[in-house]
């Protein structure tokens, strides 16, 4: 795929606008067959390794962080993307807005919420020492840092908001029960239409009392493919497809290795390195089990699952069309 993608990239002489690496007229149709409330994407964007895949030639990561977005969203399986730079700081309306206005009306964004809101403490100063962090499930903060700005910017194009607890100790989050009456008490702050997917790197935290706080706030579970965590489908008998309101899975992290690692053996995200058929087997299975129920869903994939994101969708995306025939 990656060799006769190769075949159509621009040369970059011809203008400075970044465009869509033209797709063969089979993921064309591979699109069409998908249900419209299936949105494939990626973990954020801006990759010089994806021109010929996604770009019509290559171009900066600096320069793909600015300008890619549009030439992005014109891919057939490319219908979402998760906005990773709000975990790190909130982001301004105006961020949103502009990301808005280079996607399709169909688009939709998964925005991050501030990980000030999902960090238990804090690191003080350059030492070892580690301080309470006091907007630790704040609703408050949530609200202000991501989920206005991103509600007015985006509009209709905002899809979900991620909630990603790091991996801890769970003695810091006040153990299992405490954590899921403290998650649940910060979700019933929180507007009951604004769709909210909890992710959880500590599977010490993935308990029934946790999956009943979800229930009752409306809030769904965030299925991760992560080494950290219970596998995918572990989560999914625990908290099947259908007790959540809209499926949203974040297939993130081959097995065995770290993100680093992973970096480096993978980079610069062109081709698949290490194919995970298994969780494209149940990744499949639960988007037709969502389509079934008539609700949204939503993969998003990072390059280090096996190596390129988004030749890792165009692959679950075949899955998906194959299982349905």
């Amino acid at each position: 795929m990656r060799r006769q993608l190769d075949l159509f990239v621009a040369d970059e002489t011809q203008s400075d606008e970044i465009g869509p690496a033209p797709a063969p007229a089979s993921v064309f149709g591979i699109a069409e067959r998908l249900s419209p409330r299936l949105r494939l994407g990626t973990s954020s964007w801006s990759f010089p390794g994806w021109a010929g895949i996604v770009y019509d030639r290559a171009a900066s990561q600096a320069k793909l962080a600015r300008e890619g977005l549009a030439a992005y969203a014109q891919h057939p399986l490319l219908r979402a993307v998760s906005v990773d730079r709000s975990y790190y700081g909130p982001l301004d309306a105006a961020h949103f807005a502009a990301w808005a206005d280079d996607v399709p009306e169909t688009f939709r964004f998964a925005v991050k919420v501030d990980r000030a809101c999902t960090t238990p403490d804090l690191r003080e100063g350059t030492g070892p020492g580690m301080l309470p962090n006091p907007l630790f499930l704040d609703p408050d903060h949530a609200l202000r840092s991501t989920i206005r700005p991103a509600l007015d910017g985006l509009g209709d194009r905002a899809g979900v908001f991620i909630l990603q607890f790091p991996p801890v100790q769970p003695r810091l989050v006040g153990g299992p029960r405490t954590f899921a009456e403290r998650l649940g008490r910060f979700l019933d702050d929180l507007p009951a239409d604004v769709p909210i997917a909890v992710e959880l790197r500590t599977p010490e935290l993935f308990t029934p009392r946790y999956a009943d706080s979800l229930a009752r706030t409306r809030a769904v579970h965030c299925y991760t493919v992560h080494p950290r965590m219970r596998s995918l489908a572990d989560q999914l008998n625990a908290i099947p497809v259908a007790a959540n309101r809209v499926l949203v899975v974040r297939w993130m992290l081959h097995a065995g290795l770290g993100y680093e690692e992973a970096r480096e053996q993978y980079r610069p995200f062109d081709r698949i390195i290490d194919e995970d058929r298994a969780t494209r087997e149940i990744t499949a299975r639960a988007c037709l089990d969502a389509e079934r129920l008539d609700r949204d869903a939503y993969v998003l994939i990072n390059n280090k699952a096996e190596g390129s994101a988004p030749l890792s969708v165009l692959h679950l995306a075949e899955h998906i069309v194959g299982l349905a025939s």
